[in-house]
């Protein structure tokens, strides 16, 4: 069996409850949910812009991923919460040009979306993923 490890870095936000920012089992990594959030003062940033505010979460999936030793090129899974349906067009063009940018080849992960209530009132998105290394 492969030990258990709690993936933690100062480039995404510190974890506000109970839970790892993200827990990588052998090559297997899951990154908790990530809202809009700045790491070094804890802040909602870009109220009422879902474009900069999927660009500043998926910033801070990437940082999760990388803290674990994987690439985002090593994600396979991105599930995004919307709190409006509405916003939907505008955020999967932010979320198109970041994982064009920062994903190498043809494949790109697999996604699901689903509008949903938020934990924060701010928060108009939040993001979870899954690596394999």
């Amino acid at each position: 069996m492969t030990e258990k490890i709690a993936v933690l870095t100062t480039d995404a936000p510190a974890p506000a409850h109970t839970f790892s920012q993200g827990v990588r089992k052998g090559n297997f990594v899951q990154v908790s949910g990530q809202g809009p959030v700045d790491p070094a003062t804890s802040e909602y940033l870009f109220p009422g812009d879902v474009a900069a505010q999927t660009t500043r979460t998926l910033t801070n999936v990437k940082a999760i991923v990388e803290a674990s030793g994987a690439t985002f090129d090593d994600v396979v899974m991105l599930r995004v919460y919307l709190t409006k349906r509405e916003d939907f067009a505008v955020m999967n063009d932010a979320y198109g040009a970041f994982v064009l940018e920062h994903t190498r080849g043809d494949v790109l992960p697999s996604r699901t979306t689903v509008f949903t209530g938020l934990p924060r009132e701010e928060m108009l998105v939040e993001i979870d993923a899954v690596a394999i290394l």
